[in-house]
């Protein structure tokens, strides 16, 4: 996800509630898995936007503005729940969302229940992310967006914690299911003894708050054990699996930790 300004006033987005209509583009998206060592399974599949033809996600979000992006946010929940839907996954569907393009969170969520609706995904199984980085007008609203997401009984994240500067503020004011550390802490942390006191000390405080961690960006082994050591089991990155294009990845026998 990239870093997208706020909208020039409300209007445009509330009034975009009754037009759903489709920017000038088209996307897919890849699925990466988000796995759990304790049973050497797969958590989650995150959705991540890609061209129509597997193009990087920055030919898509380059074109996003303020025009379009309460339009391009309602199609990514759209979207990616269909495509997860005909992939048959039985597993978490994990969506980033954009706090800025929500305005009000019990009309804009209309699309999204419906969408899970028609595709037979239950709510239960969504997962909604919003980037800690991403700037917000006040922690206020994105507050106000993952209560009420809590409420219609979806799973909340907040992805890249760390690479912000309001991490710890968020965490105080709301408590989310799961937050996923930024992959700028999890890189070589096996050697990197100040890396390993920062994410062993939000691992303590996560699990007194009863907030699961996801370590990101997972590229190699010692970097895996490491973290499994600290209590991390929910892990994602390339060592699992990259990203599949309109598919649902497999995880490889060697990629678990060994017994």
């Amino acid at each position: 996800m990239t870093d997208f300004a706020k909208p020039s006033g409300a209007p445009r987005g509330c009034q975009g509630c009754k037009d759903t209509g489709e920017p000038d583009m088209e996307f897919a998206f890849a699925f990466q898995p988000i796995v759990d060592l304790r049973d050497q399974s797969i958590f989650a599949h995150e959705a991540l936007v890609r061209g129509v033809n597997g193009e990087g996600a920055l030919s898509v979000l380059e074109r996003i503005d303020d025009q379009n992006r309460y339009r391009f946010d309602q199609l990514c929940r759209v979207r990616a729940i269909s495509s997860a839907a005909e992939l048959g996954m039985a597993e978490y569907l994990s969506i980033n969302f954009l706090p800025n393009a929500v305005y009000r969170p019990q009309l804009c969520i209309r699309s999204t229940l419906e969408a899970a609706r028609v595709h037979g995904f239950p709510l239960d199984r969504l997962i909604f992310e919003a980037v800690e980085g991403e700037h917000v007008e006040s922690n206020k609203h994105l507050m106000t967006i993952l209560r009420e997401y809590r409420e219609f009984g979806f799973k909340t994240a907040i992805d890249d914690f760390g690479a912000g500067y309001s991490g710890l503020n968020l965490l105080a004011d709301f408590q989310p299911d799961l937050i996923k550390l930024d992959l700028a802490l999890i890189r070589d942390i096996h050697r990197d003894r100040v890396r390993q006191v920062i994410v062993r000390n939000v691992v303590t405080m996560c699990r007194e708050l009863g907030v699961e961690v996801i370590a990101e960006g997972i590229e190699e082994a010692e970097e895996r054990d490491f973290l499994a050591d600290c209590g991390i089991y929910l892990m994602q990155g390339f060592w699992f699996a990259k990203p599949a294009f309109k598919a649902l990845a497999q995880i490889p026998s060697g990629a678990w930790l060994k017994g």
